[in-house]
Order: structure tokens, then C-alpha cells, then sequence
């Protein structure tokens, strides 16, 4: 898909949000990718994940795993096309950990799946429980990268990719020019206040 189709896809689902907006990360943004609303049409999702399994299919995947919240859909559509299973980590009294039974196999090949990644601190979290559990990190995917492609992964080979690559603006928030301007801002993301 072109970056184009993707950007257009965001905007007409309303998945492109502009304002004033807390990401995960704690940076502040003029925009907002609220994943979920394009990932609610099943169509546009099997679409746009297409993308991501396609380019892991040589990696010999045997395992998806996603952080929660926003990877769960990602991670489990991805897993669904390359036949692999799937399972997602989430955060339990602010760490990030397998639970509800998942497990992963030392020696196991690992694909991390998100939906939008912006400094990567959830992925890291998801490759660093990975390894410790002695999973092969194989590679990592998701919808968007507002990074503009420069987030890395320590101690990760390539493939890193994405649907859509790009470089989002983002200010820490004691240099935020509309924290100044006194524009209020919103917290969307699936953490909460931090």
C-alpha cells in the first residue's frame, strides 16, 4: 500500500486524529493515531496486516506476541494469516508480562506486532519479556511508526516494519508550544495517566 492509500484509510474511518494529545511515551502531539477505528472494519484490517505478514513470512515465525492494548488486533490478525499462534503481554502493576496462561517456548521465533510506534518503549518491554523467556526475537511490525523510521531496537536485527513511516511532531511536554498556548490536552492511549 501506498502511504498515501494508508493516510486516506486513517482519515475517512476518523482514525487520524488533530489536536492537542499525551502519547504513551508522555511526549505531546499535534496528531493522534486512534488505530482501533480503522482496525474496527475487518476488511481494513486484514488489509493493512496483510502488508506486515507478507514481509515476515520468510522469518519462519512461530509465535506473535503484542503489548496491550492497542497491538492485541494487530498482533492477532497478523498471527492469523501466517498460521502462527498468537498471544499479547500486558502491563500488571506497571510491568509489562505474559499472563492468562501464555508462554513461550525457549528457542521459539518471535514477531512483535503493534499498532503505532513512536519511541518504542512498549516494543521494548515486549522484546526484552521475550528474551528473558528465551524467544528468538525475529523481527518487528506495526501499522504506523511515527518515528520517521529512526526507532531501533537494541540488540535487534532487522526486519523493523511498517505500513506507514513517518515523522510525527512531538515535543516533551515542558516544550510543548501548545501546552503553552494553553490548548488542553487529551490522553487517548490505552495507559492512562502516567
Amino acid at each position: 500500500m501506498e502511504s498515501s492509500e494508508v493516510l486516506s484509510l486513517f482519515k475517512q474511518t476518523g482514525a487520524l486524529l488533530e489536536g492537542h494529545f499525551q502519547l504513551t511515551s508522555g511526549l505531546h502531539s499535534n496528531q493522534y493515531f486512534q488505530c482501533a477505528k480503522v482496525l474496527q472494519y475487518p476488511a481494513h484490517c486484514e488489509t493493512l496486516c496483510r502488508v506486515l505478514a507478507q514481509k515476515a513470512r520468510t522469518l519462519g515465525v512461530t509465535v506473535v506476541v503484542a503489548p496491550a492494548l492497542g497491538g492485541i488486533v494487530v498482533g492477532q490478525e497478523v498471527g492469523r494469516q501466517l498460521g502462527v499462534r498468537t498471544m499479547f503481554a500486558e502491563r500488571k502493576d506497571g510491568v509489562m508480562q505474559l499472563r492468562r496462561g501464555f508462554e513461550i517456548t525457549p528457542g521459539e521465533r518471535v514477531l512483535v506486532c503493534e499498532d503505532v510506534v513512536t519511541t518504542g518503549g512498549s516494543v521494548g518491554e515486549v522484546v526484552k519479556l521475550v528474551l528473558e523467556a528465551g524467544g528468538t526475537v525475529v523481527g518487528v511490525s506495526c501499522i504506523v511508526d511515527r518515528s520517521g523510521g529512526t526507532v531501533s531496537f537494541p540488540g535487534l536485527p532487522e526486519p523493523h516494519t511498517a505500513v506507514l513511516t513517518m515523522h510525527a511532531v512531538t515535543y516533551p511536554p515542558d516544550r510543548c508550544p501548545l501546552c503553552a498556548s494553553g490548548v488542553p490536552v487529551t490522553k487517548p492511549g490505552s495507559r492512562g495517566n502516567r
